[in-house]
């Protein structure tokens, strides 16, 4: 363990990131799985992008919040995923400090990012399907500009509010953290002073920036389904279902994880589960996303095919 003398404090220089425990047989193939998984979650966000950027047939405001959605889950899964290959390539488990804190950050700040985002785009669709008359000028470009930029900045402030507090705290050991990257409650069990008040005003950040978002995005469904039901059309029923049942769930999977890790009591039994949940809010989701908000849609596709054609 390493240490570090400053202000007459010894502070940790170095976590270890102890991953998916002492099990080296199991290193190459997690590396090759996380490895495709995070082959095709670029591949996927990153072609939503350009096709956003490329083509004047997705400048709407769902594909807007959706190439939004994409360049998050780029960016999120960039901040994760590197620092794991390294630990299952060469076994060193070890992250610096600033490096440990910094990752924290990015995380938290995309994390919070994300629900907001998607609760943005679940009232779009309550919008273009609850009140198509009025959605045209409900979500002009002044709007989804502004939602947009509301996400990505509600995101920034919950995060910086976040780690301004965690930088009070010392850190003196033990060093090492029992997940795959730097996460908020192990971070915090490290602590050698008191947590109790930078718990509570955590806490409260948190569902100020969680909460209120998934509250919205269940209301916006809720009216979606109300709506749907109402449709005289079977096949109109059916397509419309399938396609908000597949967007509720991915919804439910991402804020389920994270209220589950986050907002329930820290217990050590409940350690393994976390660090499971863990794997489906910054990998599995970042993959699932363009898959289930994209590149299922009739217009991306035939984006996709003008694409090629050129």
């Amino acid at each position: 363990m390493t240490y570090t003398e400053m202000r007459n404090q010894t502070i940790i220089a170095e976590f270890i990131l102890l991953g998916f425990g002492n099990l080296p047989e199991l290193h190459v193939p997690l590396f090759l799985l996380f490895l495709l998984i995070y082959i095709v979650t670029m591949a996927g966000n990153i072609l939503i992008i350009m096709l956003v950027v490329a083509d004047h047939h997705l400048h709407t405001p769902m594909y807007f919040f959706l190439g939004n959605l994409s360049c998050l889950e780029t960016c999120y899964s960039s901040a994760i995923l590197p620092k794991m290959f390294s630990g299952l390539l060469t076994n060193n488990k070890t992250i610096s400090f600033l490096g440990c804190l910094l990752q924290f950050y990015i995380f938290g700040y995309l994390v919070c990012t994300e629900c907001v985002l998607l609760s943005v785009m679940s009232y779009d669709r309550y919008l273009a399907i609850c009140d198509p008359l009025h959605y045209a000028a409900a979500m002009n470009s002044r709007i989804c500009a502004k939602l947009a930029s509301d996400s990505w900045i509600t995101g920034y402030l919950v995060s910086t509010i976040t780690i301004s507090l965690m930088s009070t705290l010392n850190f003196c050991g033990p060093s090492t953290i029992d997940r795959f990257f730097c996460d908020l409650t192990p971070l915090l069990k490290l602590s050698c002073t008191d947590t109790h008040l930078v718990r509570v005003a955590i806490f409260a950040s948190t569902c100020l920036g969680a909460f209120p978002p998934f509250l919205l995005t269940l209301a916006s469904y809720a009216c979606i389904i109300a709506t749907i039901l109402r449709i005289p059309s079977t096949p109109g029923r059916q397509k419309a279902f399938s396609t908000c049942s597949s967007h509720l769930i991915v919804v439910t999977i991402f804020f389920g994880t994270i209220i589950v890790v986050y907002l329930t009591p820290t217990v050590d039994t409940w350690r393994a589960l976390n660090k499971v949940l863990s794997v489906f809010y910054t990998v599995l989701t970042p993959m699932i996303n363009p898959l289930i908000y994209s590149l299922r849609h009739r217009e991306v596709k035939e984006a996709l095919g003008r694409a090629l054609n050129l």
